[in-house]
């Protein structure tokens, strides 16, 4: 049974670990009753939780960090590996230093309002706050801390200039016509349009093979990515799917397969050497060029997926249907994304809701209101 003693004017909890070895704690020179009390009561919680280390024992963040690492290296792509190590490398020099029980929430408020408060980039923030939590919680489930204390930080939020520096870039179907009619390459003219047509990230679509394409469904298959060199696995289970396709580009990906090159990966969209196309190379000597030839802005080939989009969320598609065609995990990623895109303003939904509940109850009130504003109302 634990207890509280004084020697030579300093407290002194007596106490027996979770293995039942009888351990000390001297607190420091000054400490009072009720801080020795406090102590005990953590002590105590620790020991129900099987969290309880001796300090000298406790390891530091940079030591838990880097076992995380190693536990990690195997489950991941290399190239998102690289990111966490980089993350673990460059921005947690504050905290390498501490034992990983006093990264508390205080700490860790402050390690945000830092870079906060030096205009770290919002999104460069969020992003390494994902590596921390997953380093806390590695922490919590090795029992070296009893909770991942980044659950209860209140995270940052968007400022209007982060928001206008993270802005979505979208084109009209007028110059989408005018960026594929100022490609003569049937081959990117091609890929272009897939990108357009059907969302598909630039990995994806480079990684794409000619057994992908269900002509009799009119859809492709995502089943893999080329990055970095490499093909992968698609990045998560949502990301393997069917993305419907229309007669048009079904009609064109059957001209291009006539006529592209036969080679040995059976790849839809290979270059002159029948490997994948570098991507850094496509968007510098093609993508970019084209653009300056239709007389369009400067943006990223990653706007395409952008603007399948949102053209899908401007014909009023199903906000479940748009999630599977873009591969995101829950339809919730998707409002997050392009939240903004969604018009503020629908009277038209607003008068098909008082047509379901009122005219069908047949209640008078509302349907005198509706009748004398009938010439604004739209006709159903």
């Amino acid at each position: 049974m634990a207890c509280i003693t004084k020697r030579r004017d300093r407290w002194v909890i007596d106490f027996y670990d979770q293995y039942g070895k009888r351990r000390w704690k001297t607190l420091p020179k000054g400490a009072t009753k009720g801080k020795a009390r406090d102590e005990l009561r953590n002590i105590e919680e620790s020991l129900s939780n099987g969290t309880f280390c001796p300090t000298k024992r406790m390891p530091a963040f940079s030591t838990v960090a880097g076992e995380w690492l190693e536990y990690k290296k195997p489950k991941l792509r290399s190239t998102t590996w690289k990111v966490y190590e980089g993350h673990v490398r460059n921005h947690f020099e504050e905290l390498n230093h501490l034992k990983i029980v006093q990264v508390t929430l205080p700490v860790l408020e402050k390690f945000i309002s830092d870079r906060q408060t030096h205009g770290m980039n919002i999104n460069t923030i969020r992003k390494i706050l994902v590596t921390l939590g997953q380093i806390l919680s590695y922490a919590a489930r090795h029992r070296y801390i009893d909770h991942n204390p980044l659950r209860d930080v209140e995270r940052p939020r968007d400022s209007g200039e982060d928001l206008q520096d993270n802005e979505i870039t979208v084109l009209t179907p007028e110059q989408i016509q005018a960026l594929l009619g100022s490609v003569d390459n049937q081959k990117y003219r091609t890929l272009f349009m897939l990108a357009v047509m059907t969302g598909a990230r630039q990995g994806e679509l480079l990684g794409l093979k000619w057994s992908d394409l269900d002509i009799e469904n009119h859809q492709i298959h995502i089943q893999r990515t080329f990055n970095k060199g490499r093909f992968f696995p698609p990045k998560t289970k949502k990301s393997t799917r069917r993305i419907d396709l229309g007669p048009g580009v079904v009609t064109e990906l059957r001209k291009w397969k006539i006529a592209c090159s036969p080679n040995g990966l059976n790849l839809m969209f290979p270059n002159d050497a029948g490997n994948p196309i570098n991507y850094s190379n496509m968007v510098r000597r093609e993508f970019q060029p084209a653009l300056r030839a239709a007389g369009l802005p400067k943006l990223r080939f990653h706007d395409l997926r952008h603007t399948f989009a949102s053209l899908l969320i401007e014909q009023g598609e199903n906000i479940k249907y748009i999630q599977t065609q873009l591969g995101h995990s829950t339809p919730t990623v998707t409002l997050n994304v392009y939240a903004h895109l969604f018009k503020s303003r629908n009277q038209e939904a607003a008068h098909r809701l008082e047509k379901t509940v009122f005219r069908q109850s047949g209640s008078k009130m509302v349907a005198k209101g509706m009748e004398a504003t009938s010439g604004d109302a739209v006709s159903y």
